[in-house]
């Protein structure tokens, strides 16, 4: 029996129960699920990292908001599918304060979660044209994203972007779209693992490929607003979150509730289609919906298929969120910037450990504190590390499961560990550390 943090005997019974063949290539759920039970078996608490899941109270506006519609009784009605007017005018309103891109009320749907949007993107966009295969991923990214293109059938294609930042990112997509087989192109801004921000001259490149090969870009913005290096806040004055939309007609934008507005459980999202997106014809659709126009099959096909509309009330929750963000009465850029306090505290300690960050610069700077960052340990892959540090209390994913290629590396989310949970995962990454010296080249 080793003499680890947390109980050795009791980890490794648990890892057993478990029947999971590597704990180190778990996914992001099941990880939750075996230390939720060495928890309840040990009373030890972890450092929670796994789960990026907000760990701030939720935007009190939309609470008050929801309460009142569900008061009214609205719980028994069916929304429209194409979702509450109001909602859509201030979607289209929050998208040119904090973005400078004008759409119409029309092309913003509410979903349910950027995850259905994400979802329903695929079950059209990939579908436009016969001939092609499926999604480009500029990973490393959210793993669930490749799970519903697999259910689906559909294929996928994936380099790691770290790898070709600036002006390389021109001839790698070239090599990956030369060939016209892929429909769309998908990642996340800031990204989910890494916490990469694409520059400009990225995004400009990717819009200008976009064009190039009649494709889409569906763009991720879980993260919205978060690179707090540049104030993002204030409604209608610059800068403004950084967006595709600047420089290509064909995209899809997904906007979270769950971590800008701290509103993850209601399941409430926005999907932002561009407006000749919308308005496109493409006859192929109709292999699998009544008709061949995109906004039309993606309403009242996809969604429709899907859930036949988002929840009402938290309809309401979301309207009045935004109208608060569109008016300046709230800050919810502000609101969220503990989680890049918390990062920069919290890669300081692994790293006076003898951690290393992993993705660690934006092109020619350093990285951004915020919601994620990424680490490894010298003489462990991500795979290993993970199933070693679960035995010092300390929670995560690999790398391997987002589509890095950095196999040494580990996600970490800073959202649920709290701040009096700092000198535990200090003292826990010290002894870490002293049971797994190493020398320094």
């Amino acid at each position: 029996m080793r003499n680890t943090p947390i109980n050795f005997d009791i980890v490794s019974q648990k890892i057993k129960e478990s029947k999971l063949p590597s704990v180190g290539k778990a996914s992001i759920r099941e990880i939750k699920k075996l230390v939720d039970q060495i928890e309840k078996a040990t009373g030890e608490k972890y450092v929670r990292m796994e789960m990026g899941i907000p760990g701030l109270p939720p935007a009190a506006v939309g609470v008050k908001a929801q309460v009142e519609a569900l008061e009214r009784g609205i719980a028994a009605i069916y929304p429209d599918i194409q979702g509450l007017p109001e909602l859509k005018s201030e979607i289209s309103l929050f998208v040119k304060n904090f973005l400078d891109v004008d759409v119409l009320p029309d092309s913003c749907i509410p979903t349910v979660g950027s995850m259905q949007g994400g979802f329903a993107a695929f079950m059209t966009v990939n579908r436009m044209h016969s001939h092609r295969e499926g999604t480009l991923f500029l990973d490393p990214g959210f793993p669930v994203h490749k799970q519903q293109i697999r259910i689906m059938g559909q294929e996928c294609r994936t380099f790691d972007l770290y790898d070709y930042r600036g002006s390389k990112l021109r001839d790698k997509l070239e090599e990956m779209l030369g060939d016209g087989k892929v429909s769309s192109i998908l990642y996340s801004n800031p990204n989910n693992p890494s916490w990469i921000c694409f520059t400009d001259e990225e995004l400009q490149i990717i819009g200008e490929m976009a064009t190039k090969y009649d494709l889409v870009v569906i763009e991720d913005l879980a993260y919205f607003a978060m690179d707090f290096r540049k104030d993002y806040s204030q409604p209608g004055i610059a800068p403004f979150q950084p967006t595709v939309a600047k420089y290509c007609d064909n995209y899809i934008m997904l906007i979270s509730s769950s971590k800008a507005f701290s509103y993850a459980g209601e399941r409430i999202g926005m999907m932002v289609i561009s407006n000749k997106l919308f308005n496109t014809e493409a006859p192929d659709l109709k292999r699998f919906y009544a008709s061949a126009n995109l906004g039309h099959a993606l309403v009242f096909g996809a969604l429709y298929a899907l859930s036949s509309g988002t929840s009402h009330s938290a309809q309401y929750a979301l309207t009045a969120i935004l109208k608060a963000a569109n008016s300046g009465e709230f800050n919810f850029v502000e609101q969220v910037r503990e989680y890049g306090e918390k990062a920069h505290i919290m890669k300081k300690l692994f790293t006076d450990n003898g951690f290393k960050i992993v993705y660690d610069t934006d092109v020619d700077k350093p990285i951004a504190d915020g919601f994620y960052f990424t680490y490894s340990y010298p003489g462990f892959t991500g795979e290993e590390l993970l199933a070693e540090m679960i035995y010092y209390g300390i929670s995560a994913i690999s790398l391997a499961i987002t589509g890095s290629t950095r196999n040494e590396g580990i996600r970490a989310c800073v959202s649920l560990v709290h701040r009096d949970q700092f000198p535990a995962l200090e003292e826990r990454l010290r002894r870490f550390h002293e049971d797994h010296p190493y020398q320094e080249k």
